[in-house]
């Protein structure tokens, strides 16, 4: 069977619900364009000013710790750089991320809405020049294969949300965990060339419901007992840029 990019997913606010895309255009060495763009430090987190670098997401609200966060639904919109957020379908806080009044507005949201669990008053930071907020330190695409996530039903029982995963391109088509045997090759993705660079080890986050954000499912340890493992997905860099489409095929080269 061809391996099929099935869907595209970018992440602009750092845990916070994913975005599908019918295209991106890839740069070399970058990631998604506005892809974990955005992360809320917690109030304890030391930030100087609004722009950031990589920080260990420990130090960032997250769905690790913070499911609550899976209750709301956004939207950010590139030409205005404005994070809508809504909560059973209401709109609850709208702003440009970019602005300073627009990110007071988000920042007062999350404090009121996360409570205790922010630590204080969140920070809303943008990432640096070359730097992603991302669990992963430099700028990665990470791709989930469909059919390792229907294999899983084995020993979770179901197979999980590709949501959960929160991958970048999700792939058709493939064997089951073929994409580990591709770790140290490259791809071409559309009109992009990527070398799969490692395996992603899989935390908490995975066990929260994308729809209830309820803690559901406890993937890691399934894995582990199932497969001896706790590896879901792979990382990949972007070595030559270029148009990625929904339905383009990805193919060792």
């Amino acid at each position: 069977m061809t391996n099929i990019i099935s869907t595209i997913y970018r992440y602009p606010v750092k845990g916070l619900s994913p975005e599908k895309r019918a295209e991106v255009v890839l740069s070399t060495g970058q990631a998604i364009p506005n892809d974990r763009r955005f992360a809320l430090a917690l109030g304890t987190t030391q930030v100087d000013g609004t722009v950031s670098k990589w920080m260990a997401k420990s130090n960032y609200l997250m769905l690790m710790r913070d499911e609550r966060m899976a209750q709301l639904q956004t939207e950010f919109e590139d030409e205005t750089q404005t994070l809508t957020i809504s909560r059973g379908g209401r709109q609850v806080a709208r702003g440009n991320l970019t602005q300073k009044i627009g990110r007071t507005v988000i920042e007062d949201f999350f404090q009121a809405f996360m409570k205790e669990e922010s630590r204080g008053r969140p920070k809303l930071v943008e990432a640096a020049e070359g730097h992603v907020l991302s669990d992963h330190d430099s700028p990665v695409i990470s791709i989930i294969n469909l059919a390792s996530l229907q294999d899983m039903a084995r020993v979770v029982g179901t197979a999980p949300d590709e949501r959960r995963f929160r991958g970048n391109f999700i792939i058709d088509g493939m064997e089951p965990w073929a994409e580990f045997d591709l770790v140290g090759w490259r791809v071409k993705a559309g009109e992009a060339i990527l070398e799969i660079t490692e395996r992603i080890d899989r935390c908490g986050a995975t066990n929260v419901d994308p729809d209830t954000a309820e803690r559901d499912l406890n993937i890691p340890k399934a894995l582990m007992r199932g497969y001896g493992h706790i590896d879901c997905g792979v990382f990949a860099r972007v070595i030559e840029g270029g148009i990625v489409r929904e339905g383009d095929t990805l193919e060792r080269i």
